[in-house]
């Protein structure tokens, strides 16, 4: 009898361990190069992450480390939260690449989301957003309400998603406006508002009176627009409040579907690294704060190419296409592949600026 009280205690103590380990919730972990904010790239991703926590509720369990530098210290912060048992660990930077494939290799149970890159396995998926199509919407506004037919751009690094977005920009400007000229600085970081600033207002002195900020994580480059009286089309975030006068359109980044659909597939065993690529068609790039300045006409216009991207009828990258030295990248008819697109390297002509070496 004392052997079967035993047996039957051990076993009601074996489910109850069962059941507490099938309670416990899965670590995700979420590395953002820049301190979350009320706007920008990291607070995109950062939304997207409580989209997550509000579709699985207690099934998971965040942890957040922000500002984190590419180089040793991503290393050091992804392979803790590894050690602390993150199953599934987003990376918010371009920069963490290496380390993250590296990793992914070392820790097969551990499931990675990482921005951008070219590379991946069953347990690295990468993720990208067509922004250069926002930011062809937003340029044939800019080349509608220059007045003085120059236009600027601040951008982050020469990286090819951000030249994909500069060569939009300027086409969809010489679209609508053959006159305008297009000037370049890259300021060759994600997070340094001084720097921006001081960018934005050396275009400024230029004659610009349209800016482009390309993935500046802070307002900082919409301050400036709203103190000088320019327009300003921003990255990731609505940033209106910021400048409200200023802000012309906003390009905004929205990942939570993405991220609730990868985290499922994790919690589900069935995690597959696969290469998404975001655009307007299925809401991840989306264009608002449409400014007052664009009249009716002009937005039909650009309603109506919006309409083309979203069905596939117009492509940004359609041919003919010459980069700056007038060699043909696309022909007439054709348009520029994925790959290419991914992995672009050069400039259309047109542009007044050119890469950094």
């Amino acid at each position: 009898m004392l052997n079967i009280l035993k047996k039957l205690a051990m076993a009601a103590c074996m489910s109850l361990v069962a059941a507490t380990a099938q309670a416990e919730p899965t670590k995700l972990g979420f590395i953002y190069p820049s301190p979350t904010g009320d706007v920008g790239w990291a607070k995109q991703l950062d939304l997207a992450r409580e989209a997550v926590v509000k579709e699985f509720g207690d099934k998971v369990s965040t942890r957040v480390v922000e500002n984190v530098a590419e180089g040793p210290d991503a290393g050091r912060v992804i392979n803790q939260m590894i050690s602390d048992g993150a199953k599934f660990v987003v990376l918010g930077s371009f920069g963490y690449f290496n380390d993250g494939l590296r990793l992914a290799r070392q820790f097969p149970d551990v499931a990675f989301l990482h921005a951008s890159g070219f590379k991946q396995s069953k347990n690295f998926g990468t993720f990208t957003a067509r922004n250069y199509e926002g930011f062809y919407l937003a340029g044939m506004a800019g080349g509608m309400v220059t007045k003085s037919n120059t236009l600027g751009i601040v951008a982050a690094f020469a990286v090819p998603e951000v030249v994909a977005e500069v060569n939009a920009i300027a086409l969809a400007v010489k679209k609508v406006n053959p006159d305008a000229k297009i000037k370049i600085v890259w300021v060759n970081t994600w997070f340094d508002p001084a720097k921006e600033q001081d960018a934005a207002r050396a275009l400024i002195s230029q004659g610009a009176d349209v800016l482009f900020s390309l993935h500046q994580d802070t307002p900082s480059v919409v301050n400036v627009g709203q103190a000088q009286k320019v327009f300003v089309v921003n990255t990731n975030s609505d940033m209106t409040s910021h400048g409200p006068d200023a802000v012309l359109a906003s390009v905004t980044t929205d990942w939570a579907k993405y991220f609730v659909k990868e985290v499922g597939d994790k919690l589900a065993d069935n995690f597959n690294g696969t290469d998404f690529r975001g655009g307007i068609a299925d809401g991840t790039v989306k264009v608002v704060a449409w400014n007052k300045a664009i009249s009716a006409d002009q937005m039909a216009q650009i309603k109506q190419a919006e309409a083309d991207l979203t069905s596939g009828k117009m492509h940004v990258f359609a041919g003919p296409l010459r980069d700056q030295s007038g060699t043909e990248r696309v022909a007439e008819g054709a348009n520029l592949p994925d790959p290419d697109i991914f992995a672009m390297n050069w400039l259309v002509e047109g542009l007044d600026g050119s890469l950094p070496k």
